[in-house]
């Protein structure tokens, strides 16, 4: 085994390096399930390490069931599995449908590690530097969405899929994205016949509350300006100032409930007297009040993407479409 041949990332210790060495090793298929791993001694000498750093690198293999020992076999590579890493940001409805769909769509042999950062930079950074050497793939949701985080340049570009938001700094970093801007503007259009018979469009949206990109104020603000919508922003929704002939687009789904709670305790009627448009489809959103008219990528189809990259390790750079779905509520 030639660890000359593997890219190492860069601020690694000796210890991590020997184990990444392997893990990619196996990844790439230089090492199959069976083969033989050299001895302590022999791997010590090959390259350079001590042999307290060689058995160390062993063990922690061992308990990743990367590679297992025997008495009169000596280290061996353990039966053929592939682990991938996933960081997402948060857990919600829509994000369980795309890992379903990640999960359905590898075989059974691929394990997957699912974590969320929350949005912790400190949390982001630590998950991410524990994962170096351990993985085959990395997909990652992004803690920013105007550029990609310095952190993410310790992994090895091919084996990394930047997802959902984010900017990718060169060519060589894969993505499947979204766009908040001009896709939410043509998906307003889409449905312009149906929000021109309210007065205002109220976004319910505050920076602090919520990591969703803030192009999507501009992008609504200036549709309702093209077709003489009163528009108004809010941090937080008022039950007093709730009226017929209002439309909301609510990003978060705390948000949503609270319309809907006004809606019927005023007794004015969802997608008539007053509308809703929601961001990110889920399945609940598909029956409660009838419907909730939603703007959104498909997840599931996301999922699959992933999976495809996952698997076949191809290049991918790709803005994922996004789509207005009419329903009730507006």
């Amino acid at each position: 085994m030639k660890l000359q041949s593997t890219q190492i990332a860069a601020g690694q210790t000796k210890l991590q390096q020997l184990v990444h060495s392997i893990t990619e090793a196996i990844a790439k298929g230089e090492l199959k399930a069976g083969d033989p791993l050299p001895s302590v001694n022999q791997l010590s000498s090959e390259s350079g390490f001590s042999r307290d750093t060689v058995f160390k690198a062993y063990n922690i293999l061992k308990q990743r069931s990367i590679v297992e020992s025997a008495p009169t076999k000596g280290y061996f590579v353990a039966n053929e599995s592939y682990r991938v890493f996933v960081l997402l940001d948060d857990f919600s409805a829509f994000k369980e449908q795309l890992y379903q769909a990640l999960r359905q769509n590898l075989p059974e042999s691929y394990s997957v590690d699912l974590l969320f950062h929350h949005y912790n930079r400190d949390v982001f950074a630590q998950l991410i530097e524990s994962s170096l050497g351990r993985y085959s793939m990395y997909v990652v949701m992004n803690i920013d969405h105007q550029s990609m985080d310095p952190i993410l340049h310790k992994i090895d570009a091919n084996k990394l899929l930047l997802l959902d938001m984010g900017k990718p700094d060169n060519d060589k970093v894969n993505y499947l994205l979204q766009d908040f801007g001009e896709s939410v503007v043509k998906c307003l259009e889409e449905g312009v016949g149906r929000l021109s018979k309210y007065k205002e469009l109220v976004l319910i949206y505050s920076e602090k509350d919520t990591p969703h990109p803030v192009e999507v104020v501009p992008a609504i603000q200036s549709f309702c300006k093209k077709h003489s919508i009163q528009f108004s922003r809010v941090s937080r929704f008022n039950p007093s100032q709730l009226e017929s002939g209002q439309a909301y687009f609510v990003i978060r789904d705390a948000d949503l409930v609270e319309v809907i709670k006004s809606c019927r305790a005023n007794q004015l009627e969802l997608g008539k007297q007053v509308g809703i448009i929601s961001y990110n489809d889920t399945p609940m959103k598909q029956i409660v009040g009838g419907g909730i008219t939603v703007i959104s990528t498909n997840f599931e189809e996301m999922g699959q993407e992933v999976a495809t990259f996952v698997q076949h390790k191809h290049k991918v750079g790709k803005v994922l479409s996004t789509s207005l779905i009419l329903r009730d509520s507006l």
